[in-house]
């Protein structure tokens, strides 16, 4: 099965997506499962993970809401209060849904860049390792140091490093990341979304520009730790999905790997069963 493991869902009226302006042209409008099934379909991918785009607890409904009328989102990265004293009974709660598989605090847009280390957020992710969940990392480069530390705090907790944490592809920013990424892969199980690169590059970017990145990704974390994800309709800022799919596909083929040998269910493994044959696309 092809899952992409990152795209987002929205609905303007639903009101709770602070950074979403009309500025964005491209993607100031409704993002919905019609709209991305046959994009899909085209590019041959059999199902996706929908994360969560607003840090509101109504997001992560919505989104579930859209995961139980369509059996090819296998599943849900939500947003709740990891802070908040009442985090581990609603992560409980929420738990409940057979589709939730993670959370994702909007670490890249948190004044404390450290934020992930202090003690208040034990509770809750106590309670997603008891409910086997994954902590997805919206991390800058900034934040791998931190990052690092985090992972040796819980190292029984599942993270995935979102966008492969976001290098500053359009600045040539290279060597710093690289050896980051590198830390955190050999002394760590975290996994790393390929996914997000296409945004990050300066405008009318060239494959050339994002090579380098999706190798050296490739190359730090072994075959059953890389998830490839779309970032769909982020994406559509920067490229189109066939696109970015083709050159992360051309880049792992040269190295002798294929974007899809792993299951996304080892990073996600409260994911469903799905066999490609139940998914209908």
């Amino acid at each position: 099965m092809k899952i992409d493991a990152h795209q987002h869902f929205w609905k303007l009226a639903r009101g709770d997506y602070s950074w979403l302006t009309p500025e964005l042209e491209p993607l100031y409008r409704d993002f919905a499962p019609e709209d991305l099934k046959p994009i899909l379909a085209e590019a041959g991918i059999d199902a996706t993970i929908a994360v969560q785009a607003a840090d509101t607890e109504a997001e992560t409904e919505y989104l579930l809401s859209l995961a139980d009328k369509h059996d090819w989102i296998l599943g849900v990265v939500g947003w709740t209060d990891l802070e908040a004293p009442d985090a581990p009974e609603k992560i409980a709660l929420m738990a409940q849904h057979p589709k939730l598989v993670g959370f994702r605090p909007m670490i890249q847009d948190l004044e404390e860049d450290a934020w992930m280390l202090q003690n208040t957020l034990r509770p809750a992710l106590a309670a997603m390792e008891k409910h086997n969940l994954t902590f997805d990392a919206l991390v800058l480069p900034r934040h791998l140091q931190y990052l690092l530390r985090f992972l040796e705090t819980y190292p029984d907790l599942r993270v995935v490093i979102d966008h492969g944490a976001k290098p500053e592809i359009r600045n040539g920013q290279f060597e710093a990341w690289a050896s980051d990424m590198r830390q955190i892969a050999s002394t760590s199980q975290a996994f790393c979304k390929l996914s997000g690169l296409a945004t990050e590059a300066a405008p009318n970017w060239q494959p050339k520009d994002l090579s380098p990145y999706i190798v050296e990704i490739l190359q730090a974390f072994p075959p059953g730790r890389v998830l490839f994800g779309s970032d769909w309709p982020v994406l559509n800022l920067a490229s189109t999905y066939g696109a970015w799919l083709a050159v992360a596909q051309e880049a792992a083929e040269n190295l002798g790997r294929d974007i899809f040998e792993t299951p996304s269910q080892k990073a996600y493994p409260r994911l469903n069963q799905t066999t490609k044959q139940e998914v209908q696309l």
